[in-house]
């Protein structure tokens, strides 16, 4: 382990001085790729209500979770169990369930080739506060994003155009209690994401390891209460030509003490919109930094690339 940590940043600072919110939040994901904020300003009745809703979820029986598992669906919507996601380049399996909730998209939308419709489980109550949960944090995946095209000299609203009906999915996340445990097997082995930033809320739970981009060595992310997680994804990694890095992160197994106990998380992974060209920003090329990239590609042909790579296509 390494001495590291990642200082929390509070979004108050961009009501006040958004020039020094953007110098600090640029700064920490140049640093770690990863950045901790304070003071995120998402309603606490909406996170509690949609974290309520997901344990009442994963509590159901197996029979009556699987019901709601779309075959070759890419874990897009709904379901997907236990054991089916691996990292990229692993041959373990992650020791997780999850469910994904996506955009909802009006009937004729062009977007709708790529994203399908969203699934409601029936035996769970107040499902529209996961709803909530997702609009909130779009919204506060807004904010980030003009902080971050500020960081970059670009204009404030350079990214809303990006992620305008972006394939963005929230992702509810348990890592079940741990009896036994399959030989090379973590709740999650390390992985870059795939997005443009995610944002995560439930990492007060011990368990998620950034890895120090200086020495190799994992930093523990245990951040204060109420605060959330950000961090930068593989798509805009490639769009800045690593000036803001993608950096390996993992959730470990638990201690034992805690192995008799599930651990829940809500990571938003914000996408930009499919038909979007990732083609490398001129201005993050450089004597130094010369175009990692020169091929662009765009958002839906990358993702469909990455999903085939961790066992989910």
């Amino acid at each position: 382990m390494t001495d590291a940590t990642i200082p929390a940043i509070s979004l108050s600072l961009n009501d006040t001085d958004k020039d020094a919110f953007s110098a600090q939040l640029g700064g920490s994901f140049r640093r770690f790729g990863f950045a901790v904020i304070a003071d995120h300003g998402l309603d606490p009745e909406v996170i509690n209500r949609a974290l309520a809703a997901t344990k009442a979820f994963f509590a159901l029986p197996e029979d009556a979770k699987r019901r709601y598992f779309i075959a070759g669906g890419g874990g897009a919507r709904g379901y997907t169990p236990f054991g089916t996601e691996n990292a990229k380049g692993a041959t373990a399996k992650d020791l997780k369930e999850f469910w994904h909730v996506g955009r909802d998209l009006s009937d004729g939308h062009p977007h709708r080739q790529w994203m399908a419709d969203n699934l409601k489980p029936e035996e769970v109550s107040d499902w529209d506060a996961v709803h909530d949960l997702y609009a909130e944090l779009d919204r506060l995946g807004a904010i980030i994003l003009a902080a971050i095209a500020r960081h970059l000299d670009l204009p404030e609203d350079f990214f809303v155009d990006t992620v305008r009906d972006g394939n963005s999915v929230l992702r509810l996340l348990h890592y079940p209690p741990q009896a036994e445990v399959p030989e090379g097997s973590v709740r999650a082995a390390a992985h870059e994401d795939i997005n443009t930033i995610t944002l995560l809320l439930g990492a007060e739970e011990a368990g998620l390891q950034v890895k120090d981009r200086r020495d190799g060595k994992w930093i523990d992310i245990n951040p204060p209460a109420g605060c959330l997680v950000v961090n930068i994804g593989d798509m805009l990694q490639r769009l800045t030509n690593n000036v803001l890095p993608s950096t390996s992160h993992r959730v470990v197994n638990p201690a034992p003490e805690r192995q008799g106990f599930s651990r829940y998380s809500t990571p938003f992974f914000l996408h930009f919109r499919p038909g979007y060209e990732i083609r490398t920003l001129e201005n993050c090329i450089s004597a130094d930094n010369p175009d990692h990239y020169p091929e662009p590609i765009t958002s839906q042909a990358y993702l469909e690339e990455r999903l085939r790579e961790i066992g989910l296509k």
